[in-house]
């Protein structure tokens, strides 16, 4: 027992040593599929940590992202803005291609947690128009700069219907991001 005790603990203790926290931020640019809305800005912050310095790593994380949309109701000329606040949980595999470049892929869940829904001078934070997750996919390149730096587009692609108003649509989300890996070089 205490040698597959050990065995674990040294597997362990070599991935972590491979191992890169990092933590980023960013511009985001959200809308719903199957729309006329236009495309609502927001941000997103976060944390992740690279498994792996090889050809391919692997690159969990965890971040808060803003998504919705804006438009214009027909009848009223309301303005509208629906601003949806998620927690998002990628797994990404990254390809190194090349010291300073990578491209990478991978499934997405996301959390709903909190909404807030605007018509004119109305305001709603109810979450009950939009499921309160939904699994999507993210691609993307990322360009390693030095001191650790890094800067990163990539597109989430909704795979999950977020029922909003018994409607069938899917967040589509453009991140442009910058980050920093501690102990990165």
């Amino acid at each position: 027992m205490r040698k597959v005790l050990l065995v674990f603990f040294l597997v362990g203790f070599v991935a972590t040593a491979q191992a890169q926290f990092g933590i980023r931020a960013g511009f985001s640019s959200s809308n719903f599929s199957n729309t006329n809305f236009e495309a609502k800005s927001g941000l997103h912050l976060g944390a992740y940590y690279t498994l792996g310095e090889g050809f391919i790593s692997v690159e969990p994380g965890i971040q808060y992202a803003q998504k919705g949309y804006n438009s214009t109701e027909v009848v009223t000329g309301n303005e509208v803005k629906e601003s949806l606040g998620y927690i998002d949980i990628p797994v990404l595999v990254r390809l190194n291609l090349l010291p300073v470049l990578n491209v990478f892929a991978g499934p997405q869940a996301s959390l709903l947690a909190s909404s807030k829904y605007e018509n004119g001078g109305q305001s709603s934070s109810s979450t009950d128009a939009t499921k309160g997750y939904e699994v999507a996919g993210v691609f993307g390149a990322q360009v390693k700069l030095p001191l650790g730096f890094n800067a990163q587009a990539s597109y989430d692609v909704g795979f999950t219907s977020l029922n909003y108003y018994n409607t069938d649509v899917k967040n589509q989300v453009f991140k442009l991001s910058v980050g920093y890996t501690f102990g990165g070089n």
